[in-house]
């Protein structure tokens, strides 16, 4: 029978699910050293937090098919050697969303009855019955902002305290919405209308300090926020002055910018509710881990299809290795795509040229769908999924080859999206990803760093307003490429710049005549 690896503690019923299948060793105490040494004996290993899966760990497991964490995380897994490797990272996201939607309705109970600070007043001897009027969830508005797995499981439950729900998630479809009873809007109507606000979105460029002083100032009197979602999505610096400023607001998180929370004001306030980064452990999430992993660990070992795979190794280890720089190709145009459109596409065709037709394309595809899916997204998108994903979000994926290239490797991907289009080309020239087009206005630019698209007029004195306005907010330009159609007719110019391009500059930008639309984009 194959052997498994147990390298750190887990639920039984995991381990008896494997015990059919594969002589299961357990052994979650194993040492690195020891890992190293053994681990060319296993076809399946399944680890926590503890357990460290290194290069070297994986480089030396021969016989490894796969890595299954049993919970969400996989900083301690060395994915890009996995993936060289042909071995299979599996992780279990679905195992914490009821137990981070119960923590979540736990710190708003906790909050709209003041229950935490009036059981600290009573074990202090006192009885202080006025001082802890609280409010009745019932008829209250709960604003969810992200509406994946956890997002829903709130919903589900807050329809149980007879709350009106309205969610901001530009990905929901109207559909989604009917189906479960809630109203979609902008973040900023949430904002003003939520009696309780919780966030459940990944943190990404974009939601860092989504919820700072501007929109917490516009929450109502006596509303709650709950974050148990990822620290920094709101500015603590800010929170902490709006709560001691209106001391009838109310905060729950379960997650800090800075982990352990040590020194913050927070902790000073009676109108807060913190918790240490427990809204995903119960017994019961565990033991669902577990089970999880073990069964995709059963699949691999009976030559079967895992669901959860973060790096599906489509092709084997040394076509792996020769298409190393299309994969990064594929990645950075995705990132591209995502920061440069707007959530409702419709269609994406992708054109593929020189080195990477035939069965190239589809890790390709699926790795550009990854890169432009994830940041969007709170459940993980893989190479497995990626295409799933898509679709059940409307996207019509068309892949198509041209011969007509002199490139070794020819991207282009056109996209429909509102009523607009857009079309980005990326070419791989001596191994290194270029952009050469955006919307057919030619370019010669490596997508990397800090970044600004800009669509204008191309008229006397432009670029230099466009200089100006950056200069006087101390942006520098370290590389500039145009590219246009015609004299006096709209041009596209892409900016390396050192310092990221603020949402004032991109306003003034903006607001210049003979500027038609402005990116920033970091990669």
């Amino acid at each position: 029978m194959p052997k498994v690896l147990i390298a750190d503690k887990i639920n039984e019923k995991g381990i008896e699910v494997l015990e059919d299948v594969a002589e299961v060793v357990n052994n979650p105490t194993i040492t690195p050293e020891e890992l190293l040494e053994t681990i060319n004996e296993y076809e399946g290993i399944i680890v926590r937090s503890r357990t460290k899966v290194t290069r070297e760990v994986i480089e030396n497991a021969e016989n490894l098919k796969i890595i299954a964490r049993a919970g969400v995380g996989v900083d301690n897994i060395d994915v890009n050697a996995a993936t060289e490797k042909g071995i299979m990272v599996v992780n279990a996201p679905q195992s914490t969303s009821i137990t981070v939607a119960e923590h979540a309705m736990g710190l708003m109970l906790s909050l709209s009855r003041k229950i935490a600070i009036a059981d600290a007043s009573v074990k202090a001897g006192k009885w202080e019955k006025s001082k802890f009027m609280g409010m009745e969830l019932r008829n209250k508005t709960l604003g969810v902002i992200g509406m994946g797995r956890i997002g829903s499981q709130v919903v589900k439950r807050s329809k149980a305290f007879e709350m009106d729900v309205i969610v901001y998630d530009p990905y929901i479809t109207e559909e989604t919405a009917k189906s479960l009873g809630v109203e979609i809007t902008t973040l900023e109507d949430l904002i003003e209308r939520a009696d309780v606000m919780t966030i459940h979105v990944p943190l990404t460029p974009e939601t860092k300090g989504l919820i700072s002083k501007e929109q917490l100032l516009k929450m109502k009197d006596n509303a709650i926020i709950l974050n148990c979602a990822r620290g920094g999505i709101i500015n603590e610096a800010d929170l902490y002055e709006v709560l001691k400023e209106r001391p009838e607001l109310k905060a729950g998180l379960d997650v800090y910018e800075n982990e352990p929370l040590e020194d913050s004001p927070l902790t000073t306030l009676d109108n807060v509710v913190l918790t240490p980064h427990i809204a995903a452990s119960t017994k019961e999430a565990q033991r669902d881990a577990a089970i999880i992993v073990a069964k995709e660990v059963k699949h691999v070992i009976q030559n079967e299809t895992p669901t959860n795979v973060l790096n599906m190794p489509l092709v084997d280890s040394e076509t792996f290795q020769k298409l190393k720089p299309y994969f990064h190709l594929s990645e950075k145009l995705g990132q591209i795509l995502v920061q440069t459109t707007t959530p409702n596409i419709s269609e994406m065709n992708i054109i593929y040229g020189g080195n990477v037709s035939g069965r190239a394309k589809e890790p390709l595809t699926r790795e550009l769908l990854k890169a432009f899916l994830n940041p969007i997204l709170t459940e993980p998108v893989n190479s497995v999924n990626a295409k799933s994903v898509a679709q059940q979000r409307g996207i019509e994926i068309t892949e198509g080859e041209t011969d007509n290239t002199k490139h070794d490797a020819l991207m282009k991907i056109d996209i429909k999206y509102d009523d607009k289009k857009m079309t980005i080309t990326g070419i791989i020239e001596n191994n290194t990803p270029k952009v050469i087009s955006i919307d057919d206005y030619s370019l010669n630019m490596i997508p990397e760093g800090k970044m600004g698209i800009i669509k204008y007029i191309d008229l006397p004195g432009t670029i230099g307003t466009i200089g100006k306005i950056l200069g006087d907010y101390k942006i520098n330009i370290a590389e500039m490429q145009v590219g246009r159609e015609s004299e006096g007719g709209e041009a596209v110019m892409v900016l390396k710049v050192d310092q990221e391009l603020s949402e004032n500059a991109i306003k003034d930008l903006e607001n210049t005549e003979d500027i038609i639309e402005v990116k920033a984009v970091t990669l």
